[in-house]
């Protein structure tokens, strides 16, 4: 029931399971919206990572192809695990453990699977709980986040002093 093909595609299907039901609980107490848009974070570092890292080693799969590094599906399993943790099944252990070990195999079918080594694995699963844990409304790293894209956006609202010094000597006019 385990072999490799099996254990794959129950990985697959956890990775998709647990962050939806996270998803659910989160509709029913209203807070589907802040946990979608941590989902689209995480999933955009995951996925953005792997572009930016190339053909490095630290981004082969242990398969030999690319876009190892991190693990999204170990990312989007842990994340769903850890917002479950958290807000829906604080007082059920449990189903805390089946969780846990849910999300755990995630990332173990991904090594069985040569589809990531160990490092890509962990990398996923620290990704995925830091996306769900520091980036909640009520977190001072998010607050630490909007404050500085706050900072940047003021900051592309206004010109460099070095534009704004040559906008006073320089007229342009387009004529057409």
């Amino acid at each position: 029931i385990l072999c490799e093909p099996a254990a794959r595609r129950y990985g697959d299907r956890l990775q998709i399971a647990l962050p939806l039901i996270a998803g659910a609980c989160a509709l029913a107490d209203g807070r589907a919206g802040e946990l979608m848009l941590r989902f689209v974070g995480v999933f955009t570092v995951a996925h953005g990572t792997k572009r930016l890292l190339g053909d490095s080693t630290l981004n082969t799969r242990p398969s030999g192809g690319t876009h190892g590094f991190p693990s999204a599906h170990t990312a989007a399993a842990a994340f769903g695990a850890s917002s479950l943790l958290h807000d829906c099944l604080p007082s059920h252990p449990v189903a805390r453990a089946v969780v846990v070990i849910a999300a755990g195999f995630v990332g173990a079918s991904r090594i069985q699977a040569q589809a990531h080594d160990i490092w890509q694995v962990l990398a996923g699963a620290v990704l995925g709980w830091l996306g769900d844990r520091l980036l909640r409304r009520d977190s001072v790293a998010r607050r630490g986040v909007t404050a500085g894209l706050r900072r940047i956006g003021r900051g592309l609202r206004t010109a460099p002093a070095w534009l704004r010094a040559a906008g006073t000597h320089t007229t342009v006019s387009l004529r057409l």
